[in-house]
This record gives structure tokens, C-alpha cells and sequence, in this order.
């Protein structure tokens, strides 16, 4: 077992019984990058801020227990926690933190409710607007219609806490963090303030959500997306004319291309 040490609050164990402190006394962080060096999944030659490379950081560190920092033949996942979703509502991508999914919620299909910032979603969610079945949409939130693409962590937490993450899932283009919980699939690209097809859906659109398929599915044709962009007009800037955020906003690429500046 490995060592615990006292807690001035109570912390919860993770569902393997085991404690956030008990990755550092498995070895930690060095532990776990000899581990990927030995794998071959790091570039061990990097030159480091230690005026070393990552190599030599990490030589002869070994992981005191394989229960928490697992081998490579025994992971927690041999897929990850992470998922990449495409289609017609993602054509450049939408990432989902399927490690916090709830099993029936891998696959869902429903009604869209659509909402242009995260306030007006956030209640309506505790205001029992939001349904069992629902996809809850919240957009003009990415990195350039922010600007700065806000963390989506309070409409999440939100249907959790209604007990609705067994039934609603959650769209956006703006960003989770790692706390993040349910089926919430973010960072949504092209986003809502570029014209993607995130910011042409409609109340009552249907969408389909496959998390291990890696597809995402606005479920209205092409031809009405079509119609839809035709009349689709950039909302006003939210930030005073020549400030950095509208320097930002102007400049800034989408999410899944890193919320880079363009060169």
C-alpha cells in the first residue's frame, strides 16, 4: 500500500481506493515519465530547464507501486480518457472527456436547446427547463466569440447536480477542464462566432452523440444548413474596438488548432 498521510480536510478516495497523494508516493511525475521514456512515447534528447534532457531527469527513478502508476501492459485504459468527435456539427473536431461519461450516456440522440451564452443556460438548467433527453447547446463561447473561450465547469456541474447526467448531454465551443464530469463534448470547431455549423442549429434540432464512434451529428440537411449560413450574421463584438480582446478576437484560431494566433 502506499503511504498516507494526514489529511487536514477529508478527501475522498478515487473508486480503486486509492488517494490523490498516492501518485507521489508511487514515484510521481518522474516515475511516470521514466516509464513513457522506456515505452518509447517521449522524446528522451529534449534539452530541459534543468540544463538536462528528460533522459537524464528521469534516469534511474522507478514506480514504487504498479497499483497507481500502472504498467503499459495494464493501464487503467487501454483507449485513454479522452475522445475526439467529428461531423457535420465538428468538421475540424470536439473533444469529450470520455473517461467521466456515464455508460448510458456513450450513445445519446435528442432535442437541442440552444443557448448563446453560458448564464442563460446555467438557468435554465436550474430552473427545470432542461429535460431528461435534451442536448443542451451553449455557444459564442470559443476563443474568438469569448473572446477567450471560457471554462464551461458551472452548466456541467449544473446538470449533475439536477441529477440530469444520466440524460442530458452538453455541447460547446468553449472549455472544459479537468474536473468536468458527464457528457460534455467542448472546444467545438469551427465555433459559433466563425459561422460553424454549431451556431446554424435551431431549438428542437435533433443531435446524435457517439462518443466511442468519435461522432457528433447535427441531424438537418445540408441544404437547410445551406439556407441557414446564408442568413447567419456575425453577432456584435462584445469588446471596445482596438483593445487587445478585439486584437485577440480577430487574430485568434480555433480551438483545435491550439486558440493559436494566425501568423
Amino acid at each position: 500500500m502506499a503511504q498516507k498521510v494526514p489529511h487536514l480536510v477529508k478527501i475522498k478516495p478515487a473508486p480503486d481506493g486509492h488517494y490523490p497523494v498516492d501518485f507521489h508516493y508511487a514515484g510521481g511525475i518522474t516515475a511516470l515519465m521514466h516509464q513513457l521514456v522506456e515505452a518509447g512515447l517521449l522524446n528522451k534528447d529534449v534539452l530541459t530547464v534543468t540544463g538536462k534532457t528528460v533522459e537524464e531527469n528521469v534516469s534511474g527513478v522507478k514506480v514504487i507501486n504498479s497499483n497507481v502508476i500502472r504498467p503499459m501492459d495494464r493501464p487503467y485504459s487501454f483507449t485513454g480518457g479522452i475522445q475526439l468527435l467529428y461531423g457535420n456539427l465538428a468538421p475540424e473536431g470536439s473533444v469529450c472527456k470520455s473517461a467521466a461519461v456515464k455508460p448510458e450516456m456513450l450513445k445519446h440522440r435528442g432535442p437541442a436547446k440552444v443557448f448563446d451564452q453560458e448564464e442563460p443556460a446555467v438557468q435554465a438548467i436550474y430552473g427545470g427547463k432542461i429535460k431528461p433527453g435534451d442536448v443542451v447547446v451553449v455557444r459564442y463561447e470559443g476563443p474568438k466569440g469569448g473572446p477567450g473561450m471560457r471554462e464551461m465547469l458551472t452548466p456541467t456541474a449544473a446538470i449533475v447536480g439536477m441529477g440530469l447526467d444520466k440524460e442530458v448531454a452538453l455541447i460547446t465551443d468553449g472549455r472544459f477542464s479537468g474536473g468536468t464530469s458527464g457528457a460534455a463534448i467542448g472546444h467545438v470547431s469551427p465555433e459559433a462566432a466563425e459561422g460553424g455549423p454549431i451556431a446554424l442549429i435551431e431549438e428542437g434540432d435533433i443531435i446524435s452523440i457517439d462518443i466511442p464512434a468519435g461522432k457528433i451529428t447535427l441531424e438537418v440537411s445540408e441544404e437547410e444548413l445551406n439556407r441557414r449560413k446564408a442568413n447567419w450574421k456575425p453577432p456584435a463584438s462584445k469588446v471596445k474596438p482596438g483593445s487587445y480582446l478585439d486584437r485577440y478576437a480577430k487574430q485568434v484560431m480555433s480551438a483545435m488548432s491550439g486558440a493559436i494566433f494566425r501568423k
